[in-house]
């Protein structure tokens, strides 16, 4: 006796329509011609999907076609690139039409299109066309600048909203616990905390604690209790790490317990600290691109320090040196010995770590500096961690 069963009509109508579907994601895809294999027609929306793929991922130039095999190319006209980008906009989600946008600039070189006012009204903003267009924006005409301010001013305050709460409550709660006193007086003392570090005292018999170590509040004040330095590398390959540098600078620099110095730099050296009030006008006061000297970076930075065991510095770098190695690697050395928290961060942003100079990590982090890539997400851990001086939550490679 058989015991299997015949699918229903149902189930075989489930599994034609997803076989349907698996072709017509290959025939996506794949582009079309000969060479395909899916032999499946595309109409409709489908059809104007493959048109704006085709527009971008075509094969230009390799070799000769046959049928409609994809050939990249949107023109050379502002409105033509205008309709693939309310194309894209419609066919496929903000996260696909952010790699889109960033393909295409890199790969049809688009960039100076961006150059025109209504072409910025039409892309979707994000971290990366950010930092397209703070390369071009000493070439920007006057009537594109303030539409590129507002495109930029859009991407800061989404990050903003996305960091800033965040940051400012874990950070806060870092320095509140670095301000505890161990010999409070009577007024001051946490009795929560003291009595929970004293639990192994309870005596019995008399039924209760006695409070051989003492813990305080950290006494409200509107002093500055820390001083964090941001030094950001402002190469091309740094460009997202700028930007959200940037938002995290003004974020610190409004906690009044804080003292922050924000430093970019390539071949130059250049402190926008007095900008931190409008990350904006900080973007926009950085030049990406060029070389790079890590050595006279640190050598200001290290120049601006006045309280070195209360004083954090962050570079942010791949570590590409320029300038002077020895010097840099001395310098890191002698703000260490001094009692600067430093941390070398490789990159602040979502994509992990870059290309970077192995050798200079490697001997960083036998000065006691590790290197690593830091998503934005852990920043405040990683800076809560440096107040506190507490090991850094340093993510798995």
């Amino acid at each position: 006796m058989s015991t299997g069963t015949t699918p229903g009509p149902a189930t075989a109508a489930n599994t034609a329509a997803a076989d349907d579907e698996r072709v017509r994601r290959w025939r996506l895809v794949l582009g079309g011609g000969a060479a395909d294999g899916t032999g499946r027609a595309l109409t409709g929306t489908d059809a104007a999907m493959d048109g704006a793929l085709t527009a971008l991922y075509g094969a230009k130039g390799q070799g000769e076609r046959t049928g409609r095999e994809r050939a990249a190319g949107l023109g050379a006209s502002a409105p033509s690139v205008a309709r693939w980008l309310g194309d894209i906009r419609t066919y496929f989600p903000r996260s696909v039409v952010q790699v889109m946008q960033r393909d295409a600039i890199d790969r049809l070189g688009l960039a100076t299109l961006l150059l025109e006012p209504e072409m910025l009204e039409a892309v979707e903003a994000d971290v990366h066309l950010v930092g397209t267009l703070l390369s071009l924006h000493k070439a920007m005409p006057e009537t594109t600048r303030e539409t590129a301010r507002a495109v930029v001013r859009k991407v800061v305050d989404d990050l903003e909203k996305r960091l800033a709460a965040r940051t400012r409550a874990t950070l806060t709660g870092a320095l509140d616990r670095s301000a505890r006193i161990s010999r409070p007086r009577h007024r001051d003392i946490d009795w929560d905390r003291t009595i929970r570090a004293n639990l192994g005292n309870y005596l019995p018999d008399h039924r209760t604690v006695v409070p051989e170590r003492l813990i305080g509040h950290g006494r409200a004040s509107r002093a500055i209790r820390k001083e964090v330095v941001l030094c950001v590398d402002q190469s091309g390959s740094m460009a997202a790490s700028v930007v959200h540098a940037s938002v995290f600078g003004a974020v610190l620099a409004s906690m009044r317990s804080i003292a922050t110095r924000l430093v970019v730099f390539d071949t130059a050296v250049v402190d926008l600290t007095d900008r931190l009030d409008d990350p904006v006008d900080v973007l926009f006061g950085t030049q990406l691109g060029g070389g790079t000297d890590i050595n006279r970076a640190l050598a200001h930075c290290q120049s601006k320090i006045t309280r070195p065991a209360d004083t954090v510095v962050v570079l942010i770098s791949d570590l590409y040196e320029g300038g002077i190695r020895d010097e840099m690697l001395k310098r890191v050395a002698a703000m260490k010995a001094s009692g600067v928290q430093f941390i070398a961060l490789l990159a602040l942003s979502d994509e992990g770590a870059p290309a970077y100079d192995r050798d200079h990590a490697a001997a960083l982090a036998a000065l006691g500096a590790p290197a690593f890539a830091c998503t934005p997400d852990l920043f405040p851990e990683i800076m809560a961690a440096a107040l506190e001086k507490r090991p850094l939550p340093i993510p798995a490679a």
